[in-house]
């Protein structure tokens, strides 16, 4: 049976979270370090549209929603129980509007006439949202870490690094608790280790 194969990306926060949910599952497959702007012609031809992650089963079945793969790992072995810890509307908040105003907020210069101020101060109204939730529970869907949290948190990473005075100057003492315990964690720590860009024999 082939072995099967991870396209990733080392800072890309699709990619965090697949890898997350693949290392705790335990799932065996190899890694494919690659270069986004010189993406090698295999990712291409398992996957055209060219973003990371893309992730090829043992059966060739081809993944390329990072979401996707997060649940064909954890539907395989979930030892932590991530799967009774989601919220989808959150995740897809996450997903559709804060990424967006992520997007203009860090990368203003890649958009047309965007003010990264505003978008900056309406991602963190997004993140008040889920700074009140954690004000009741350690992680935003219990006492433990969930899928919720594993999809949502590389994005606040990002979103938090793109100036951290000003994301601390926010007052999102909880959701600041909750990112720090999570990129502290071993899982995370684990899955940023670095990789060398891969190619083919």
């Amino acid at each position: 049976m082939a072995e099967a194969l991870l396209y990733s990306f080392r800072r890309c926060p699709y990619a965090m979270r697949a890898r997350m949910a693949l290392a705790v599952s335990g799932a065996e497959y190899e890694h494919r370090e690659v270069v986004l702007r010189d993406k090698p012609p295999q990712m291409l031809q398992a996957s055209p549209k060219g973003t990371v992650p893309v992730f090829v089963t043992t059966d060739g079945e081809v993944l390329e929603e990072s979401t996707d793969i997060m649940r064909w790992a954890l539907a395989r072995s979930d030892p932590e129980d991530w799967l009774d810890r989601d919220d989808p509307a959150l995740v897809a908040a996450n997903d559709g509007p804060f990424k967006h105003h992520l997007d203009r907020y860090k990368y203003s210069t890649r958009y047309d006439d965007v003010d990264p101020e505003e978008h900056g101060s309406a991602a963190v109204k997004y993140l008040c949202d889920l700074d009140g939730r954690l004000s009741d529970t350690p992680y935003l869907c219990g006492a433990s870490r969930g899928f919720a949290d594993i999809a949502i948190f590389p994005f606040v990473r990002q979103f938090a690094n793109a100036d951290r005075d000003w994301f601390d100057a926010q007052g999102l003492t909880n959701v600041g608790r909750w990112l720090k315990g999570l990129v502290g964690s071993e899982l995370f720590t684990r899955i940023m280790a670095k990789h060398d860009r891969w190619f083919a024999d």
